[in-house]
């Protein structure tokens, strides 16, 4: 069975004074901690040892220019939530480097653009790709609310730890498929990603030792810890993640 070492801890970061009110779990790894911390919706925030990155910073989640400095950012698709040159602007340096989803490519002609299934690293972190997009949830013209393709969540492995956010996605196969990963960020809001079913059944697929709920808007994330009572290795941790 895996285990992790996980800590809440006060978040203490040089510049992060608007980082200060939002919640954090330290991880503990063979070559240092990771710190995660919840901003909101789709909204995160992680540091690496003493590598800071920003996944889909959104303005309307924190003050960004209060923000840490981004050594590193993730944008997983284009989608305004996700997608926000503002909150870009205030975190972006000339050392920071932005991977981003395919669809990305037109916003951000300073990104290092990831195709689905490609690998990167960085500052001994690796960075992988993985497919997001809809295969039952449609808009009018059954056209996916986000086609295969276009965006990506990503798996970033650090000192012998997997941590997987999904983006905004559903279980589709290319997730299910996935090993060895530790903690996952799973997205739980209709029409656009997940139900509470969906969810339960990538959980199972993946058998994370920690599963985050997020982007998961009004949708009960009780009815996800039902699904889910009988598998008691998995642990669900409820972050404020609307």
């Amino acid at each position: 069975m895996k285990t992790l070492a996980l800590i809440l801890l006060p978040f203490m970061l040089t510049n992060a004074v608007a980082a200060a009110d939002f919640d954090t779990d330290t991880l503990k790894t063979d070559q240092g901690s990771i710190i995660l911390t919840f901003i909101g919706h789709g909204t995160l925030m992680m540091q690496f040892d003493t590598t800071l990155i920003h996944i889909d910073p959104v303005s309307g989640y924190a003050d960004y220019a209060q923000m840490p400095k981004a050594d590193i950012v993730l944008i997983t698709h284009a989608h305004g939530d996700h997608l926000d040159a503002t909150a870009l602007q205030h975190i972006v340096t000339p050392n920071t480097t932005i991977i981003a989803a395919p669809v990305c490519q037109q916003a951000l002609n300073n990104a290092d653009i990831l195709l689905n299934g490609q690998k990167k690293q960085l500052r001994g972190i690796e960075i992988e790709a993985v497919p997001a997009y809809n295969i039952v949830h449609k808009r009018p013209g059954n056209v996916p609310y986000h086609p295969k393709g276009e965006g990506n969540g990503y798996i970033l492995r650090h000192g012998g730890k997997a941590i997987y956010v999904a983006g905004d996605t559903e279980n589709t196969p290319e997730m299910k498929a996935l090993q060895g990963i530790d903690i996952t960020f799973l997205p739980m809001n209709l029409p656009y990603t997940m139900t509470p079913e969906m969810v339960a059944d990538a959980a199972r697929a993946l058998r994370p030792v920690i599963l985050y709920p997020y982007h998961y808007g009004k949708t009960d994330v009780r009815e996800l810890e039902k699904l889910l009572e009988k598998d008691t290795t998995i642990e669900i941790r409820i972050r404020d993640l609307q």
